[in-house]
């Protein structure tokens, strides 16, 4: 159930992030305002919208008539003008600061102060997004897991500005979309990938040193310790330069070999094996059917 008085919703970008984030929004029963850079870019994710929207009918997940109401709450545009009502902004654009603060710092000019700015990143400084406004006390860090209409986990994340009530509003908000909140502070890669990437980054090393193969190394996991997936698997479904990225500037945070992107995973990189987008990661995906192994010298 949406809050009470929070009714007009902005989403700042209609990528594979800012779609997802977009269409539970729009589910939960908020007035979703979703802003791409142009009607192209717009596209591919109200693509992706719609045809969740048919998968959850199909499955009994929602209602036809569910789906037709979350259709009529999404609110796609690509001008700033139509988000000034906006009482929630989430912004999912490129991973990239200077972006990020320039649609902030445009957002801010317009919307009224009371308006609470989140960002979807879990790798840049929420504090510097935030000292980018003049509304440092009204922002957060709202990070969501892909693909975000499956995946019932949000970090919400407060800076040493962040006023509490505005951080709470925050955590029942994330609640309100149906998501399972969890409370972190202002630290690059929050609770998840703080964990999570010297993990993937291990299992890297672990294969350049010869102590199993590709196989191996994702088997002993799976079965050892009951995981999902193997981390070199899941290294392919993240992506390779998503990881290197995250990777990189946890390192210039922490300045520990834990967060250091090995050389292996640099190479690929600049091949362009970046997983299972490209084609080709630590597995080859471009045959079809079962991904074999790379052989990677």
């Amino acid at each position: 159930m949406p809050e009470p008085d929070l009714k007009e919703i902005a989403v700042l970008g209609c990528g594979l992030m800012g779609s997802g984030i977009a269409q539970v929004c729009a589910q939960a029963g908020y007035e979703t305002h979703v802003l791409e850079t142009s009607e192209e870019r717009l596209k591919p994710g109200l693509a992706a919208i719609h045809k969740s929207w048919e998968k959850f009918a199909a499955k009994g997940v929602l209602t036809a008539e569910q789906a037709a109401a979350a259709q009529r709450r999404l609110h796609p545009t690509t001008s700033l003008r139509d988000l000034e009502k906006a009482q929630f902004v989430i912004e999912a654009v490129v991973e990239n600061l200077a972006a990020k603060r320039e649609v902030f710092q445009q957002l801010d000019e317009r919307l009224p102060p009371a308006a609470i700015f989140a960002s979807n990143t879990s790798s840049l400084s929420i504090t510097e997004l935030a000292a980018s406004t003049r509304r440092p006390e009204r922002f957060v860090g709202l990070h969501f897991f892909n693909p975000v209409p499956l995946m019932k986990l949000v970090e919400v994340a407060r800076t040493v500005a962040t006023d509490q009530a505005v951080f709470e509003r925050a955590v029942a908000f994330a609640r309100s979309l149906g998501k399972t909140p969890v409370r972190t502070g202002d630290r690059t890669g929050f609770i998840v990938n703080r964990l999570l990437v010297p993990y993937l980054l291990d299992a890297v090393r672990a294969l350049e040193e010869g102590v199993g193969s590709i196989v191996d190394i994702d088997q002993g996991m799976k079965l050892g310790c009951g995981y999902p997936m193997g981390p070199l698997t899941l290294l392919d479904f993240v992506g390779l330069d998503t990881t290197y990225y995250i990777a990189e500037i946890m390192f210039q945070e922490f300045r520990e070999r834990r967060f250091a992107p090995p050389p292996l995973l640099k190479r690929m990189v600049l091949a362009g094996w970046n997983g299972k987008k490209a084609g080709r990661g630590f597995y080859d995906y471009r045959q079809g059917g079962e991904p074999q192994p790379m052989n990677l010298g």
